[in-house]
């Protein structure tokens, strides 16, 4: 095919082979860590590329596509896409892709075992163990509540809140109860679920659990007055996007028991944390793993190399991102 793209950090095989198999050859960052802006520059600036496979922990804008002059095709290696400036890459006709319905389940899942964690607070009693306090079985310690029969609020109702839906609805027997911008039939056909305003999911679930993309209109759609509507028992989860949550306030409602519990496996200023997260017991944190299956990492490889391939063979890319 004789096309040479840029690949910011390593992907799974599965997704190099079948570029090799195109013809399609590319060159991979050696970076350890997520590359600035200005290396990622200096490193398209280096030959001629006709595309890149960006991370979700690249920022992709006017500048990075000013030094690829030659790009025509940009494959986001993630089911976000906020990294990217798309109405840059849209002036410049450069196709743009991500890779949505590659995580749903191994998303869903870490969603779960958030909740299942902070109900039966697993993981303080591990931190207990470890710390050398236990001392013998206490009726006392570690006081729990059920999932069983908990209202579960979604905001978000896509590929990954449907499939938190059914495992709680069919496992726990959770009421589900949801807001999003259109009707979910899927959602809809599970017994007793419910669509309605986001403020009436946040004031009614006992567990609220975050499945939209960043944009303008859900950056920090969880904020200081949101949290005071929710139950004083209720839990925040959050594996969607860091700055749809106001971390400042979320610490706040927490040192001041506005709700019972939050966990989060994104951050506001990732990688950085806010001050006083990590000092919050009633707090789980993850480091972005929500997703990190290799069978979603090997989807997401295969599909982002399928998006390069088509906008070359085409000129368009299977997975358009517009908005």
């Amino acid at each position: 095919m004789n096309k040479h793209i840029y690949i910011t950090r390593k992907i799974p095989d599965a997704g190099l082979q079948l570029l090799k198999e195109k013809g399609i050859t590319f060159d991979i960052g050696k970076f350890k860590i997520p590359p600035t802006k200005k290396q990622l520059i200096k490193e398209l600036k280096k030959k001629t590329y006709n595309g890149m496979i960006s991370f979700l922990t690249d920022t992709i804008d006017k500048d990075v596509f000013d030094s690829c002059p030659t790009m025509k095709v940009c494959a986001n290696f993630s089911v976000g896409f906020n990294n990217i400036d798309i109405n840059e890459a849209q002036k410049r006709n450069i196709g743009v892709s991500n890779t949505p319905g590659t995580s749903s389940t191994a998303v869903a899942e870490h969603t779960v075992a958030l909740m299942l964690a902070l109900t039966t607070r697993l993981v303080e009693g591990d931190e207990f163990i470890r710390q050398g306090k236990y001392k013998g079985w206490d009726p006392d310690i570690f006081v729990g509540t059920d999932m069983k029969g908990k209202v579960i609020g979604l905001i978000g109702a896509g590929q990954i809140g449907t499939e938190v839906a059914k495992i709680l609805h069919y496992g726990f027997g959770s009421k589900v109860i949801y807001s999003d911008v259109k009707q979910s039939v899927d959602l809809d056909n599970i017994d007793e679920t419910k669509r309605m305003e986001t403020s009436e999911v946040l004031k009614q679930a006992d567990i609220v659990s975050l499945h939209v993309p960043l944009l303008p209109s859900t950056h920090h759609l969880i904020n200081k007055e949101s949290l005071a509507t929710m139950k004083k028992t209720a839990f925040l989860i959050n594996t969607s996007r860091g700055p749809v949550v106001d971390e400042k306030a979320l610490v706040f409602a927490l040192e001041k028991d506005i709700i019972h519990g939050a966990a989060l496996d994104v951050f506001e200023f990732e990688p950085k944390l806010t001050k006083g997260l990590t000092k919050l017991p009633d707090i789980i944190l993850t480091p972005h793993i929500a997703s990190a299956r290799q069978s979603a990492r090997d989807m997401m490889a295969v599909l982002t190399a399928k998006n390069i391939i088509s906008s070359f063979e085409t000129g368009q890319v299977i997975n358009k991102i517009i908005i």
